[in-house]
């Protein structure tokens, strides 16, 4: 090997190492430990979680499956690769798997598969193969030591052979599907060995076209009594291509059934005949198309006495004006004791009566296009007296048709005397008679999907379970003293009904209303109910609405008699505020109220309280403080300094001249009491002094220079602002005198806006601090602060004392 080559093997096992060590991974787990890695787009085999158990990588774009992509995923039991391009697998792909149960590789593109894929799958028991390119099941036998193996599927567009041993160890299969639609060789017994069989789903077109022999062989190998047999895709159009049921029939198979099939007159007349005398009891046609004309009339004579249920779903008639009436079947009808014609375009039948139909119980013609007339036709509506009409039904279906008239059907099945459940769904009922003549037997009614506005007395006492989900009812009166379901969903209602009317009831459903609240004494008036669905309203979350859904969630609500045992069984989750506005769109079990929410009341007599207990608090402490008067003071000082300013503003536009800035040289604040001393000693001493060299100073009393009529405050302040300085003659009278303290408190006003000079404080007995209250705070700080003149009592250091008060009142010298 030249050195070129193996630098080229390198070079290429590096690029795989490095490509598989970059592979993307998959967080898509839930708390099971199901990984749903589907529709992601991987081209490999995604690393998830080692604890993973489910792991679906279904609808990506994978192409292989190595043996390192699954290695240390041992707890896997469900794997899905369904819809990739897989194309190789390796030998020991799924080997370390072994706890696996189910293994889907269907619809990729394997166009062989190897047994040793499987080696070590002890645990499998279902496996899909279907849908892929292979043609022969691979090496024999493919299935050997799978032994649990119950659900199987293989086959596809390209199988084309069958061979003895394919499936070799595969003993037991409670459902095979086989995509045989192409097959071309079958070695008989190929499947024989697989029994028991529990149900077989074959698709065998081509066989049944070209190859009668092949077919006929495979139905004997998958046909046992008691195996439900399926068959899809045929062509049934010639006596000839029925004749493989003959094997069936020799077989004893007691189901058969029909999907996507094709049958002509010639057929159906040649099927009945094979299988006469068989002992087949259920058959049903799902999805046929008749080609013919319905002239059924030479099978009369077979025998059908096994036939128990007789199904035909989803049929259509290509020649529908020329088709006879279904009668012409109406031999297969008599033994049958369940009859089914489902989605059939059926708008016309004849008189089923009892001598039709001698032993049906179950009779579905629901999706039809039944009316009224047609109805009344069927039930032999036109003639009760003379004709026996379904003595031994039970079950009655008629939903999904266009039938109009609830008086009608009442008048129809009220002689029905064994009738137990009756389903009229999916109506153009609008309206309900006043009074109904029901079967006394019927326990179940299904209302739903039709127009009601209003339900009266009309509907039977005998009900068990009523359905009248998606009317368009708002409110509900009704006694039903034996119901134990009611499904009201899809309705416009505002409430829950009321519980007593209802006392066996165990099941409620009333999503999709418009119920906005219910009460714990709602639910405790229904004394059996158990189960409740009332998702998807337009809750009002109320305090009491959220405890009492929280209450439900934990388990503790209060249904059932108050035992607790009442469950939300849509789930908690579904239950979403619609208001308030603030908790719109959120979840009830999640919502969390406040005081203020739940108990309004108790709030606001909480906060009135607080707010009273703080203004009576803040009005004693504000009393303490004087601060009332304090502001009375402020209030009356400023009023008095507007004023004066309008009497000045007044002057000047009236031409008047403008007043002296100063007009007295001291305001003299004195209490009354000490007016002898002012009067005889202070005024004397300062307007007219003994000594030359001391100039006589004006000074404003209360008693001489206030103006009368006008506001006492307004001549306090007026004095204040026309003199320099303010002369207070401290005393114990004064302390005890509201105008004196209001004479001090304007001149401090006076101070702070910049419009006085030192005030001057004169005592004329010794005046301590604490002898001065201490709402005086104003003169308590003056005292502390400022120098003050004391009245002496000689008469020798009076002089001294009037120099110096003169000094400093007034603008003379010594």
């Amino acid at each position: 090997m030249s050195l070129l080559s193996i630098l080229s093997s390198s070079f290429l096992l590096l690029l795989l190492s490095v490509s598989r060590g970059q592979r993307s991974s998959c967080d898509l787990c839930d708390l099971h430990m199901s990984c749903d890695c589907s529709r992601q787009g991987f081209s490999t085999v995604p690393m998830i979680t080692q604890q993973a158990i489910t792991l679906d990588l279904s609808f990506n774009v994978i192409a292989e499956v190595t043996e390192d992509d699954l290695r240390n995923h041992t707890p896997l039991r469900v794997l899905n690769f369904r819809g990739n391009r897989i194309e190789v697998v390796s030998c020991q792909a799924f080997t370390t798997l072994e706890r696996l149960e189910v293994l889907d590789l269907s619809q990729n593109r394997l166009s062989t598969l190897n047994s040793t894929w499987f080696i070590g799958l002890g645990s499998l028991h279902t496996l899909n193969l279907l849908d892929n390119p292979y043609r022969v099941l691979g090496a024999l036998p493919l299935l050997q030591g799978v032994s649990r193996l119950r659900r199987l599927g293989i086959g596809g567009a390209a199988l084309q052979e069958l061979r003895r041993g394919d499936l070799e160890g595969v003993t037991h299969l409670e459902e095979l599907t086989l995509n045989a639609n192409n097959l071309q060789r079958y070695e008989p017994g190929s499947l024989a060995y697989i029994w028991p069989l529990g149900r077989v789903l074959v698709n065998l077109r081509g066989p049944f076209l070209t190859q009668l022999d092949l077919a006929a062989s495979l139905l004997w190998d998958v046909s046992y009594p008691e195996t439900q047999l399926v068959l899809s895709d045929l062509i049934l159009t010639t006596s000839q291509s029925v004749r493989p049921f003959s094997q069936t029939t020799l077989r004893r198979v007691r189901s058969l059934s029909f999907s996507n099939v094709s049958l002509s007159d010639e057929a159906i007349i040649s099927f009945l005949q094979v299988t006469t005398r068989a002992p087949l009891t259920f058959v049903s046609l799902d999805d046929v198309t008749m080609i013919g004309q319905g002239s059924w009339e030479r099978a009369n004579l077979t025998d059908h006495q096994s036939m128990d249920e007789f199904l035909v779903r989803d049929g259509k008639l290509l020649d529908t004006f020329h088709f006879s009436s279904l009668v012409q079947l109406g031999f297969l009808l008599v033994y049958p004791r369940k009859v089914s014609v489902i989605g059939c375009q059926v708008f016309a039948l004849p008189c089923l009566t009892s001598r039709l139909m001698v032993n049906v119980e179950f009779l579905d013609l629901s999706d039809n296009l039944m009316t009224d007339m047609a109805l009344q036709e069927a039930l032999c509506g036109t003639d009760w007296a003379n004709i026996p009409t379904l003595t031994d039904l039970r079950v009655l279906n008629v939903s999904g048709n266009p039938l109009k008239s609830l008086s009608v059907l009442v008048g129809l099945v009220s002689k029905l005397s064994k009738l137990t459940h009756l389903d009229v769904s999916h109506t153009g009922y609008s309206s309900m008679p006043a009074s109904c003549s029901w079967p006394s037997t019927l326990r179940h009614l299904n209302l739903s999907w039709a127009k009601l506005t209003h339900v009266g007395p009309c509907l039977p006492v005998s009900l068990e379970v009523l359905d009248l989900s998606h009317n368009d009812l708002q409110d509900l009166v009704l006694v039903l003293p034996k119901l134990t379901e009611l499904h009201l969903s899809g309705n416009k209602l505002l409430g829950l009904p009321a519980g007593w009317r209802f006392p066996n009831l165990h099941t409620l459903t009333i999503q999709y209303n418009t119920l906005n609240i219910f009460s714990e004494s709602d639910l405790r008036a229904y004394k059996r109910l158990h189960k409740l669905e009332a998702a998807h309203n337009k809750f009002v979350c109320s305090c009491g609405f959220v405890s009492l859904l929280q209450a439900l969630a934990r388990g503790a609500g209060g249904g059932g008699a108050g035992k607790g045992d009442l469950r939300l069984s849509d789930g908690v989750e579904s239950y979403v505020c619609d208001s308030p506005l603030h908790l719109q769109g959120q979840q009830v079990r999640t919502v969390s109220l406040g005081l203020a929410d739940c108990q309004l009341v108790l709030f606001v007599a909480l906060v009135c309280g607080a707010v009273l207990v703080a203004v009576v608090g803040l009005a004693v402490l504000l009393g303490r403080l004087h601060a009332f008067w304090y502001i009375k003071m402020m209030w009356a000082w400023l009023r008095a300094k507007r004023s004066s300013a309008s009497r000045r503003r007044r002057r000047l536009e009236e031409g008047g001249a403008a007043e002296p800035l100063f007009r007295y040289d001291a305001f003299v604040s004195y209490s009354e009491r000490d007016a002898r001393w002012v009067e005889d000693f202070l005024v004397p001493e300062l307007e007219e002094p003994g000594a030359e060299h001391l100039t006589p100073l004006s000074l404003c009393l209360h008693k001489r220079d206030f103006l009368p009529g006008r506001f006492v405050v307004d001549n306090i302040m007026s004095a204040m602002e026309t003199s320099r300085r303010t002369i207070f003659v401290l005393s114990e009278h004064f302390v005890s005198s509201d105008w004196c303290r209001h004479e001090l408190h304007f001149s401090h006003l006076r101070l702070s806006a910049g419009r006085a000079e030192d005030d001057v404080l004169v005592l004329l007995e010794p005046l301590g601090r604490d002898d001065i209250p201490k709402r005086f705070c104003r003169l308590r700080r003056l005292l502390d602060s400022n120098t003050y003149l004391e009245w002496p009592p000689d008469d020798e250091q009076r002089p001294d004392f009037w120099r110096k008060l003169h000094r400093a009142v007034g603008r003379g010298e010594e």
